[in-house]
């Protein structure tokens, strides 16, 4: 279902930014067997999946922080983690999640189809196209070249490619000015409230996906246009036929 809440000047749209897990890539699994994998072991109990998922937006070192918070993941009458703990969980999930980062992680579909429609502008040239992730960069890249995706974009940023990290506009700001772009015809592209603040921040228009991980969030605060399938990326910006 394609739902437009605001018109999006279709033809003016120079930069289409994205969103990675939970818009082009469904990497539930992968993220939520890590986190578990890394409680155990540092021998605390695993979390059900639909809870590591909700905790999934915010770059993984939030991840972790909030899978350590949930009430009674620690022995009773323990304090909070200290740094050094932390540290550790943290350096072993990531080294975890490396290497099985693409056990069931794949893009959604429709997203390649619309990727390849989306390349190139109205009049035959190209359109710039961009990742901005709150994931580290590192494995962020990985997978795009993994599922075979990174050609389309001239660039890959992950969270900790800045200072800061979405909502904070400086990614995608930084995105529009390689681009030659402006907000006005600049396009993000995301699954969560964090993807359309970070677009409001920056003046940008807005695309929510209500398939990907936290489409609850979506009622936060309201994106331009809403899609539950990439397909309909292709349908909003113009390059495909709306089907009933």
């Amino acid at each position: 279902m394609l739902q437009i809440f605001r018109p999006i000047p279709v033809d003016s749209l120079r930069l289409l930014v994205f969103d990675l897990d939970g818009t082009l890539i469904d990497s539930r699994q992968d993220l939520c067997n890590s986190v578990n994998a890394t409680l155990e072991n540092f021998g605390l109990r695993a979390l059900p999946d639909e809870v590591i998922a909700s905790f999934i937006g915010d770059g993984a070192a939030m991840l972790i922080r909030r899978a350590l918070a949930v009430p009674g993941e620690l022995p009773s009458g323990s304090t909070p983690p200290d740094q050094q703990f932390f540290d550790a969980a943290f350096a072993w999930f990531l080294a975890y999640y490396r290497a099985h980062k693409l056990d069931y992680t794949q893009v959604y579909p429709g997203v390649l189809e619309s990727l390849q429609a989306l390349k190139t502008l109205p009049d035959g040239s190209a359109r710039k196209m961009a990742v901005l992730t709150n994931k580290p960069v590192g494995p962020a890249r990985a997978i795009c070249e993994g599922l075979g995706i990174a050609s389309y974009f001239f660039s890959i940023y992950g969270g900790d490619s800045f200072d800061t990290k979405k909502p904070d506009p400086l990614g995608l700001q930084t995105l529009i000015e390689e681009a030659g772009a402006t907000p006005e015809t600049t396009l993000m592209v995301g699954d969560s409230d964090v993807d359309i603040r970070t677009a409001r921040n920056a003046g940008t228009w807005t695309i929510g996906c209500t398939f990907g991980l936290a489409p609850e969030s979506l009622e936060e605060i309201q994106a331009d246009v809403l899609v539950d399938h990439a397909s309909s990326w292709a349908v909003v910006c113009g390059t495909a036929e709306i089907r009933a």
